[in-house]
């Protein structure tokens, strides 16, 4: 399982994120879940990261992210799959590399993405996660607020067109992942968010050592459904 993702798929503000970042209690879940499969994993979370920053004409991340899965592609019983979760930085109004990136621009970078990965893993699987709520003051090195939220959440349906999208041309190969950490986490903000210090006050964006097992268990839930179909 490749982990394509920002800060909080890396684990920022963890105190042990090899440790603690969602993708390890994902991997965890599934494995217990699946005691018969032999499940590795690469976290490609990079602070900071948009949708722009992962495609391949930038030369930026996508080249880490093939190395993340090159490493299995030639192992015959390997199913290879990227679990994805972008869009919090290309939400945000200014700071993030080509943010704000409109939801238009969001559909057509997710599905270069995974054009681009197909054409070099064709048997692989996709699973598209929703980004998590964040606060509507937050603004750190960059500036968020309440329009970002809003653009953040003109996504949600980008997702599910561009999951439906392949469903003829690359049929049980790109799944939705998990739709509903957006409002658990919001409706639970005091628990399972790093409290930050930012531009416009105190403000919630990374989860907490907390807040990362219950993100991590939700994209596992969502990975194992999606593995169940094939």
């Amino acid at each position: 399982v490749v982990f394509v993702g920002n800060s909080i798929t890396y684990g920022a503000g963890l105190k042990k994120p090899v440790m603690d970042a969602p993708p390890v209690h994902a991997i965890s879940w599934l494995q217990a879940r699946n005691p018969s499969w032999d499940v590795k994993f690469s976290n490609q979370g990079v602070s900071g990261a948009t949708t722009v920053d992962f495609l391949p004409a930038t030369n930026k991340l996508f080249p880490r992210v093939v190395q993340g899965a090159e490493l299995y592609k030639n192992q015959k019983d390997a199913t290879i799959v990227f679990s994805m979760i972008l869009g919090t930085n290309d939400s945000a109004i200014e700071g993030p590399n080509g943010a704000p990136v409109s939801a238009g621009s969001y559909e057509k970078n997710i599905k270069t993405i995974i054009d681009s990965l197909l054409a070099r893993f064709p048997g692989s699987i996709f699973v598209l996660h929703r980004p998590i709520w964040y606060s509507p003051n937050t603004y750190n090195r960059s500036k968020y607020l309440d329009e970002g939220l809003q653009r953040l959440q003109s996504y949600f349906p980008v997702i599910d067109e561009v999951v439906s999208s392949y469903k003829t041309s690359h049929p049980y190969q790109v799944f939705a992942g998990d739709r509903s950490a957006f409002d658990h986490f919001k409706n639970n903000s005091a628990t399972l968010f790093q409290q930050e210090k930012g531009n416009a006050g105190i403000f919630l964006l990374h989860p907490n050592e907390a807040g990362a097992k219950e993100l991590g268990d939700r994209w596992a839930k969502s990975l194992d459904s999606a593995l169940s179909e094939l």
